[in-house]
């Protein structure tokens, strides 16, 4: 595995690196080896999962919910 581990990027680091892997995960999944796919996979978990150690109670947007998502509808259209 490459990169620093991310229990020793400070905040700013930490959301560089989250913003570089999701920026480029689109691509890995279509056009890189499963090696690749792999070791993207196992970065991206490590990276999340230190955010979210970091913030357990970050706020969370009703419309990504569940019941949010319920109260969208099919395909995301509001009822009526």
């Amino acid at each position: 595995m490459t990169g620093v581990e991310p229990d020793r990027l400070d905040d700013q680091q930490l959301m560089k690196e989250l913003e570089a892997i999701h920026r480029t995960r689109h691509d890995t999944l279509l056009h890189g080896s499963n090696d690749a796919l792999h070791t993207h996979n196992v970065r991206m978990a490590q990276l999340e999962g230190e955010y979210l150690r970091r913030h357990p109670r970050r706020p969370v947007s009703a419309g990504r919910t569940r019941e949010g998502a319920r109260e969208r509808g099919p395909a995301g259209v509001p009822p009526a």
